[in-house]
């Protein structure tokens, strides 16, 4: 197993960019602690740190709209990981498939 140190050297926590798998949707940007990085690699499902409750959470625990773990990319300085998963239901909260759903701009054709 690897040794999880390096993803930390700047902080306690990382950035996980969460993407369905087959799209490449993005659905979510969470963080992740140590204890919750390697909670997802052993389990296979995402973990991650609740900066506002100061806890662990196990995605869709409790609605049951888990995210199954295909594999995790790190970024060229291991700051930012990019974690693509099975989405099961939605991944926001709201109730949205995707938590990025709220059009700032849009410069595209019409």
């Amino acid at each position: 197993m690897e040794n999880l140190d390096k993803y930390f050297v700047k902080g306690e926590l990382i950035p996980a960019i969460v993407v369905e798998e087959k799209t490449k949707e993005v659905l979510m940007l969470a963080y992740m602690n140590k204890e919750s990085l390697q909670k997802t690699l052993d389990t296979g499902y995402t973990w991650f740190y609740s900066r506002s409750r100061k806890e662990l959470w196990n995605k869709g625990a409790t609605s049951g709209h888990v995210q199954k773990v295909i594999r995790i990319k790190s970024d060229c300085d291991d700051d930012t990981l990019l974690v693509e998963v099975e989405q099961t239901g939605v991944a926001c909260h709201t109730g949205s498939y995707s938590c990025f759903f709220k059009n700032i701009y849009d410069r595209g054709e019409k």
